[in-house]
């Protein structure tokens, strides 16, 4: 087991000549919030990339949506969704207090829109299975629709409202992490690393995104998203609150604004490993966008960026102890849900090392050892610490997601409703 008492200083952890507790491959906000919360334990925490923050997270719209992305077949990814959007709160809270820096969270919640008919019918359907879930998904008709928001466009049939659903942006989050980490004696190092066996540490966190796979055999795969970002005219705000997420006759698209006068619309889903951005691509998501927000026509067009998610056969991470390698942690895979599972990812993670919470029923199904078919195994590190494996922990998931997660997602929702009954009074 590694632990320290809480350091007093930030300088406790900076002893360079000492091998590190930990190290931390990767600088996005998964492992920067990982070493944060390792060196809040008076770890000594070191944490390895050459360009920290330039990965998916500085692509990323920043949608803390476990609701409008809970999708068919993905029950246990949705209970980690939910119980990680649940911290991100206090979450947040905490970061800013600890840098004074902001983030860019916000709470107003994301409406869901059918543009067409067939568009509403398709999304009605996912809606169902949503509620079905027992999640906060409240419909909407039109006129309800624009009451929230009046720039929609008058054709939009119909949608729904996840209030509890809201957004931080990544721009911001990723160097108010380093700040924390760093202010926590996390010591970051401007170097790439090609091989964990030249490593030296305790425990290695691989947290590469991508990169995860050459590192540890892991199958990760790169998804490529394309992504615009569009400015209001006159450096106004935008001509909206809520994220919208919507489909415009088949294609579907997210409006992320932003406080600074900024609109994020995105995202192409592309089995590509490469980083350009297509003409194609641009006009898909425009067009989809103006649809749904006419006024968006009006925008400066000011950035076209792609980057890479990293994906996994099952579309879930993968958190926890390699197999036959315990004193390597994999903290990758998140795909498209990186940032809305930062914190929770950060103290499951932050358990292993500590050998707080070895046996966590959350982490079981998101294991690495569910792509290493055999019995359930048990792997101890370097001071005996002991982890729990194997791939068998779905219906302790099940039990985490019935009780813990949908309990927090009720008060939650309860929250949100009565705010949203305040917001509305104003439109009335």
């Amino acid at each position: 087991m590694l632990t320290r008492g809480p350091s007093s200083t930030a300088g406790v952890n900076k002893a360079p000549f000492l091998t590190p507790d930990v190290v931390v491959v990767g600088a996005g906000p998964v492992g920067l919030a990982i070493a944060w919360r390792c060196a809040q334990r008076g770890l000594r925490v070191v944490v390895r990339d050459p360009a920290p923050g330039s990965g998916a997270s500085h692509v990323a719209a920043g949608m803390l949506a476990p609701v409008a992305e809970a999708y068919f077949g993905e029950r246990e990814l949705t209970g980690l969704l939910t119980e990680s959007a649940a911290r991100w709160p206090g979450f947040a809270a905490e970061l800013t207090e600890a840098t004074g820096a902001d983030i860019g969270y916000r709470t107003e919640g994301t409406l869901m829109v059918g543009l067409t008919a067939d568009d509403l019918a398709e999304a009605r359907r996912l809606w169902a299975y949503q509620q079905g879930l027992g999640l906060p998904v409240t419909a909407l008709r039109p006129s309800q629709l624009r009451e929230r928001e009046p720039a929609l466009a008058p054709r939009v049939r119909g949608g729904a409202l996840a209030a509890t659903d809201h957004q931080v942006d990544p721009r911001r989050l990723v160097p108010a992490l380093r700040l924390a980490a760093e202010r926590a004696g996390a010591v970051l190092v401007p170097e790439p690393v090609r091989n964990l066996a030249h490593v030296a540490a305790r425990v290695t966190v691989v947290a590469a995104g991508c990169g995860a796979a050459a590192l540890t055999g892991l199958p990760v795969r790169p998804v490529k998203g394309q992504v615009l970002r569009l400015r209001a005219p006159d450096g106004g705000a935008p001509g909206f609150r809520h994220v919208i997420r919507g489909y415009a006759d088949g294609e579907h698209v997210y409006l992320v604004p932003r406080d600074t006068g900024e609109v994020v619309v995105g995202a192409t889903v592309e089995e590509r490993s490469d980083v350009d951005v297509s003409a194609g691509a641009v006009l898909r998501l425009l067009r989809a966008a103006v649809d749904l927000l006419p006024e968006l026509a009006e925008y400066d067009l000011v950035e076209t960026i792609a980057g890479l998610r990293p994906g996994t056969p099952d579309n879930a991470p993968i958190l926890g102890p390699l197999p036959e390698r315990p004193g390597v942690l994999a903290a990758t895979g998140h795909h498209r849900h990186g940032i809305v599972l930062t914190p929770v990812t950060a103290d499951l993670i932050t358990g292993l090392v500590t050998g707080d919470a070895p046996t966590e029923p959350l982490l079981e199904p998101f294991r690495p050892q569910r792509f290493h078919p055999g019995p359930a195994t048990r792997v101890d590190d370097a001071d005996g610490r002991g982890a729990a494996g194997g791939a068998d922990g779905s219906a302790q998931s099940r039990s985490a997601w019935s009780e813990r997660s949908r309990s927090a997602w009720s008060e939650r929702s309860r929250s949100a409703g009565s705010a949203q009954s305040r917001e509305d009074d104003r439109w009335n």
